[in-house]
């Protein structure tokens, strides 16, 4: 494991693997556009994908490569890890990074069941590397804005909220990993939506859930991105997650959370969070304050600095990096990560036996 403190006195930069040729890219490019980190390492099954993103890298050296996680996690001039794996390899690649003190950021969800986020969470707190959980909608600067408003009291008190995550056409397929047991929509996209709203919150402990979800176009061949060839019927058969999802969350301190999320639709695509607060309200987008002024209301838009595309995949490499090097508290860790996992199977249980499911371990 690193010495952050001996690392930030000398200078050191945090050298980084990416698994999975992906999301990874994203976090490469960000990582490797941070002056303190470095992507070293890349590992996928196939060394093609390496190669071609390899070319985008400019180390002012070869960057290694790698088709085994298990070897990757052994290399000692590798400091930290990011998995980018579909979502039933998260928890087994990210154990041998922390079985090997390596660092570890987790794309989303942490895991494919909850079973699995909570082993990966003990082992990772036990070893005491940074564990981070790589969101690039709660880093990005409109939820940033929002969560520092709910921090300084502009909303009053927040007692409910609305997040979704709509898309028409747009099942994923390139990788059987989404469409079979342990992908989905919910945990695919809905995620997003979840986490987000939740650390505007200010993460309320749940109490119950309730939710409905379910597979209306996957199974039949429909949905899929419009954009890219159709999958074939042997790839759309093995269809089995849920393409819509959606359900309501009651927390411990009253507040009420409406969460849905649809891969496929007969609706206008769309990603949205709602605040209900006693002072003021607020949407996500366009980033919007709704509030009383003298007993007018009053749409307050508000126009944030303008940045480039890769702004909250660069918040998410810099809080890692400065996790790494300096010691920074993680403000996302894979706790986080467990928790709305938590959530997210208890509304799918609820799905299933058409219950509402009580949450007692979080």
């Amino acid at each position: 494991m690193t010495d952050t403190n001996t690392a930030a006195q000398n200078g050191r930069k945090a050298r980084v693997a990416i698994v999975g040729m992906g999301i990874g890219r994203n976090n490469a490019r960000a990582i490797n556009k941070n002056p303190r980190g470095e992507v070293v390492a890349l590992c996928d099954l196939v060394p093609e994908r390496m190669d071609e993103f390899a070319q985008e890298l400019p180390n002012g050296k070869e960057v290694k490569r790698y088709t085994s996680y298990q070897e990757m996690s052994r290399d000692p001039e590798i400091d930290a890890v990011f998995v980018g794996t579909p979502n039933q390899y998260h928890v087994p690649v990210a154990l041998e990074a922390v079985r090997n003190g390596k660092h570890v950021m987790v794309t989303k969800p942490l895991a494919d069941s909850e079973e699995a986020a909570r082993r990966l969470v003990d082992e990772a707190e036990r070893a005491g590397v940074v564990n981070m959980m790589s969101l690039s909608t709660r880093f990005g600067p409109s939820c940033v804005y929002l969560q520092e408003q709910a921090r300084a009291g502009a909303f009053g008190e927040l007692y409910y909220a609305r997040a979704r995550s709509v898309r028409r056409n747009g099942i994923p397929a390139w990788n059987l990993g989404f469409i079979q047991k342990g992908g989905g929509a919910f945990r695919d996209m809905g995620v997003h939506a979840l986490d987000a709203v939740w650390a505007i919150l200010g993460h309320p402990r749940p109490v119950s859930v309730t939710g409905v979800a379910g597979a209306k176009f996957g199974p039949r061949g429909k949905g899929y991105w419009y954009t890219r060839p159709q999958p074939a019927e042997e790839v759309w058969r093995k269809y089995a997650a849920d393409d819509y999802a959606g359900g309501f969350i009651r927390f411990e301190n009253g507040i009420g959370l409406q969460v849905e999320s649809f891969w496929a639709s007969h609706q206008p695509g769309e990603f949205q969070i709602e605040l209900f607060g006693t002072d003021a309200g607020a949407r996500l987008r366009p980033l919007t304050i709704y509030k009383m002024e003298n007993g007018a209301e009053q749409d307050v838009t508000v126009n944030l600095p303008q940045t480039d595309d890769g702004s909250a995949w660069d918040n998410v490499a810099g809080h890692f990096i400065d996790c790494i090097l300096d010691g920074t508290p993680c403000t996302a860790p894979l706790r986080h990560g467990m928790q709305v996992q938590v959530m997210m199977e208890a509304l799918l249980r609820s799905a299933e036996t058409s219950r509402e499911e009580h949450i007692e371990q979080f």
